[in-house]
């Protein structure tokens, strides 16, 4: 069993990204705006909150973070290292950077497994 299966009835908010999560949560956006699923209510407080994924690249081996942010702060639930050959495929799609980068398709295919089994 693998450590995702504890959250597998956890709202995820598959379209948040990383620089999402701090417009809405940092910045506290005043007012309703146009993300990537469309619009986002505003935060009107620190029980509004999102749990999301994150591929943090700073490391050596790249590892998926499931974040829970809101305006107070982002706790990590959960880190884990991505596979081989996905982190490969994933690190050349985004040009090998260092960073924090929002999930793609094939490592949210692989997360949502994850969460089923």
């Amino acid at each position: 069993m693998n450590g995702l299966t504890e959250y597998r009835n956890l709202e995820i908010d598959w379209n948040m990204t990383p620089w999402d999560a701090v417009t809405l949560y940092l910045e506290w956006g005043n007012n309703c705006w146009n993300g990537d699923s469309g619009v986002r209510q505003p935060v009107r407080s620190k029980e509004d909150y999102s749990n999301y994924f994150v591929v943090y690249t700073w490391d050596e081996v790249p590892r998926v973070i499931l974040v829970r942010r809101n305006s107070e702060e982002a706790r990590e639930l959960l880190s884990m290292d991505l596979p081989e050959g996905l982190r490969e495929r994933f690190l050349d799609d985004v040009g090998h950077l260092k960073g924090v980068f929002p999930p793609n398709e094939e490592v949210k295919i692989w997360l949502k497994n994850q969460l089923s089994n």
